[in-house]
């Protein structure tokens, strides 16, 4: 890793959790008629992934929200590891060895796709993510660009957002949090089995709601999302299914 990049990172700073763990979240928009195209190109490419020795990526699809089609989480670990020379070799091999290069994937990535966005996240340890992964089939996706100087904040707030959902019964979110890329500075992804799974909060009543948010830290449950609006600049919301890869 370059010390340029280095640099950028301490900037930066690390997400306030133990254990982080760095995944590259690839945004996509693919070329009119070509979605199922780029995701047949990434299902083909996972025997590459397999021989190089890397975690394989994962897919969801857009249903309804932001303006992507795909959204690909790959787990990285870190910049160090990832881009390490040894890797990088590995990587060439076994894609030189299945007939398409790093570089030849990506070309033809760039033929069928209209628009995409990379941005390094930190967050939990790959098998913790892993689990929950496949447990789920359905997906709720909240990105953020904090406003000046409020990114820890944020992230306190997404803390306090999943201790409110445990109180009241619900999934907790995963949280992450930018460490290089795009404008998101962090991310939150909620596991579900399905949309019915999602909609279940309707039920809950409303005392549990106001007795959760304050002992969560929130004034009161119909003030957390101004609470969340008086620290981001944008905000944009996504419900997605799973992509069966492999």
């Amino acid at each position: 890793m370059t010390t340029l990049l280095l640099a950028a990172l301490l900037v930066l700073g690390p997400p306030p959790q133990d254990d982080a763990y760095l995944y590259q979240v690839t945004l996509i928009r693919a070329a009119p008629g070509h979605l199922l195209d780029v995701i047949e190109e990434y299902r083909e490419r996972i025997p590459v992934y397999d021989a190089a020795g890397d975690p394989r990526p994962v897919l969801v699809r857009h249903s309804q929200g932001d303006h992507w089609d795909l959204m690909a989480i790959t787990p990285v670990q870190s910049l160090s590891s990832y881009y390490s020379a040894e890797r990088v070799a590995r990587r060439v091999a076994a894609g030189e060895a299945a007939g398409v290069s790093p570089h030849q994937f990506a070309a033809r990535l760039q033929e069928i796709v209209s628009w995409r966005e990379d941005t390094f996240f930190s967050g939990v340890h790959v098998d913790e993510f892993r689990r929950q992964f496949n447990a789920a089939g359905y997906f709720h996706i909240e990105m953020f660009v904090a406003l000046p100087g409020k990114g820890p904040e944020l992230y306190r707030e997404r803390v306090m957002e999943n201790e409110y959902l445990r109180r009241i019964g619900r999934p907790q979110n995963l949280i992450f949090a930018k460490a290089l890329g795009g404008a998101w500075d962090a991310f939150t992804l909620g596991f579900y089995r399905n949309l019915q799974h999602f909609a279940e909060s309707v039920d809950i009543p409303a005392e549990l709601q106001a007795e959760a948010a304050v002992a969560a830290g929130f004034e009161s449950a119909s003030t957390i999302g101004t609470y969340l609006r008086e620290l981001i600049a944008r905000h944009n919301d996504t419900l997605a299914n799973k992509v069966v890869l492999y």
